[in-house]
């Protein structure tokens, strides 16, 4: 956004100690975190890879206006080959909306088990349960339980891909950055990523460059978790500085805050499995991400010159 400054434009619509017209299905959510897992490593140009992408659609299909595959090709250092690799949108409500907003998470799965310190492992592919799938497990049962209770905002759901696929930062983020960079033409006010959000441990502090890219989109956030009674969970302190798909969005002028909580054992390690998430931690996440959608006050976001 260059030197303009952020600013933004509350009007309230509903406070948001109303109590909520919807309720988050974690045992639901939780089924769609081990389907995903259960395809094995959502691995761009794999067999499951491919099946995943058609079986998150067609989920989306069920809960969104219309859901459409944005395709992007990379020549990956690994193999010096192309990889195809597909974001996936679904919008509700997009088009009449006083306010939009992105909610996203990546569904690739990482190629390699970076953190592992025997060799062999490191080679193998992780199963991405909490690195992946519990984000995008939050958003297809987020999609499905608010659907026709936002009146006013429009969501665009963005499961991006190759966020992940490596092995260093200039492979990664791939899929947020081609999107950030093929932006819609109803652009999004503000973004909202989920990433590391199913640990059974779940703490999810302020992301450092979330606050200092769209600070006041943050506070208001953390402070609408608070008054949902979600202040032990949603912790209104600073945790690590994450380099994420968060970033390219804010750098193509979209304020966007990540959501992650980044003290996870299993991080890039092939014990990344549902064992060591929890149902309860996706409904926590559920429930502060469309408690700020449907009850918090609408967020119009523009540029001050």
């Amino acid at each position: 956004m260059g030197s303009a400054a952020l600013a933004l434009l509350l009007s309230s619509t509903a406070s948001a100690q109303d109590k909520p017209t919807w309720s988050f299905d974690q045992n639901r959510a939780w089924e769609y975190l081990l389907k995903q897992v259960e395809f094995g490593p959502r691995v761009p140009g794999t067999d499951a890879h491919k099946a995943c992408r058609d079986w998150i659609s067609d989920e989306m299909k069920k809960s969104c206006d219309d859901v459409h595959l944005q395709e992007l090709v990379h020549h990956w250092s690994v193999n010096d080959k192309d990889v195809h690799m597909w974001n996936i949108i679904g919008t509700q409500n997009w088009k009449d909306a006083k306010s939009r907003v992105l909610l996203f998470a990546h569904w690739d799965s990482r190629p390699f088990a970076s953190q592992e310190t025997d060799p062999a492992k490191k080679s193998q592919p992780i199963p991405g349960a909490n690195d992946g799938a519990s984000g995008v497990a939050v958003l297809l049962e987020l999609m499905k339980d608010i659907k026709d209770k936002h009146p006013g905002v429009g969501i665009m759901y963005l499961m991006d891909d190759g966020e992940d696929l490596g092995p260093e930062l200039p492979e990664m983020f791939l899929g947020a950055d081609y999107f950030a960079k093929h932006l819609p033409d109803i652009k999004p006010d503000y973004g909202i990523l989920l990433d590391m959000i199913g640990d059974s441990d779940l703490d999810i502090p302020v992301e450092p460059n979330s606050y200092a890219r769209a600070k006041k989109l943050s506070r208001a956030f953390y402070d609408n978790a608070a008054k949902l009674g979600l202040s032990t969970t949603f912790l209104n302190t600073f945790g690590p500085e994450i380099e994420d798909d968060h970033l390219t969005l804010n750098d193509h002028g979209i304020p966007t805050i990540d959501l992650i909580d980044f003290t996870y054992d299993q991080w890039h390690m092939l014990d990344d499995t549902p064992a060591h998430c929890s149902p309860a931690s996706l409904k926590k996440v559920g429930l502060a991400l469309g408690g700020f959608v449907t009850m918090s006050p609408i967020f119009k976001v523009t540029d001050e010159k």
